[in-house]
């Protein structure tokens, strides 16, 4: 297991080499800069500008500038705020968007195992029909229209929870948490869809469980239904939800763009958009990065994960 994780770990450094590679490419390819706005800036200013954030050298030595300073922990100066560190930009808006992304996974995950084990268990009756409408709907309705209906139902009409903010400072746990009032509703409109994937995914694995013959060989043992579930039928059913689990915690803690913005959270999707749309550098190079340490970790935790849920896994 040991050098599974080694070596996984140096495909991961590989990885971000060839993303931030990619990345650079893609970036200085696109026509215009950082300083190419409504207002036009003088020609003077825009070199001296240049010269201040080295972008005036040739694009490999501001590649392997990039490339020394990160492996120190330092990814640069964001252009359009006040030459603030990046590093402590993405660190402050993860901190938002993990939180959000944290607790909409959790309540996905609740939800979605739970429609599904019970939509598997309850086939082709009506739990499992209100199941599937439920996980159906969840997928098929975007965030932007779920959020705008459950600000417009909630917020606006009945006014049991805020339209927007993100107040940590005397929130339910200060510093993290928010008042409940902000929190329900952007966690809700995050964790619909993945909901909908946890529990396609649960009912689908779990009935080819439930068909399997060493479920009736248990059953035909005298184990109760209650162990044979536990035991057996979950045990072995979670494989594939485990593979569809890394992917979304991983795109959940990373912010979402259109959820933040909706209900005017400070997290790091925001932040990236606009980065994007500024063309400022650091930013980019740096949440890019982040974004995709952030998935390869997520992935091999959960492959390691494997080994504890079904004993026929071994690494080696």
């Amino acid at each position: 297991m040991a050098a599974y994780i080694v070596r996984r770990f140096l495909w991961l450094a590989l990885t971000l080499l060839f993303i931030s590679l990619a990345t650079f490419v893609l970036m200085h390819s696109v026509k215009g800069g950082p300083w190419d706005t409504d207002r036009a800036v003088p020609p003077q200013q825009v070199e001296n500008l240049n010269h201040k954030y080295g972008l005036d050298q040739p694009l490999w030595r501001q590649y392997t500038t990039f490339l020394t300073n990160a492996l120190q922990g330092d990814l640069g100066l964001s252009f359009q705020r006040q030459d603030k560190p990046v590093t402590s930009i993405i660190l402050d808006g993860f901190k938002v968007s993990a939180v959000l992304g944290l607790l909409a996974y959790t309540l996905a995950a609740v939800v979605g195992v739970t429609l599904g084990v019970y939509a598997a268990l309850h086939r082709n009756h009506l739990p499992d029909y209100g199941s599937t409408l439920v996980a159906t709907l969840g997928a098929a309705v975007p965030a932007f229209v779920l959020g705008i209906f459950l600000k417009s139902l909630f917020a606006v009409e009945l006014g049991w929870f805020a339209t927007f903010g993100w107040d940590t400072h005397g929130g339910l746990v200060p510093g993290w948490l928010p008042r409940l009032d902000q929190l329900v509703l952007p966690v809700i409109t995050l964790a619909a869809l993945p909901a909908a994937y946890f529990a396609r995914m649960t009912r689908a694995s779990l009935l080819d469980v439930l068909r399997q013959d060493y479920m009736r060989t248990a059953r035909a043992k005298g184990l109760g239904p209650r162990a044979v579930m536990l035991r057996h039928g979950l045990r072995n059913a979670a494989i594939p939800v485990l593979t569809l689990a890394g992917p979304i915690l991983a795109a959940l803690v990373t912010g979402s763009f259109i959820v933040e913005q909706l209900f005017e959270v400070p997290g790091i999707g925001r932040a990236f958009v606009s980065s994007v749309s500024d063309r400022d550098y650091g930013m980019i190079m740096g949440t890019t990065l982040f974004y995709a340490f952030v998935i390869v970790l997520a992935n091999l935790v959960i492959d390691i994960s494997y080994a504890y849920v079904d004993p026929r896994v071994r690494y080696r």
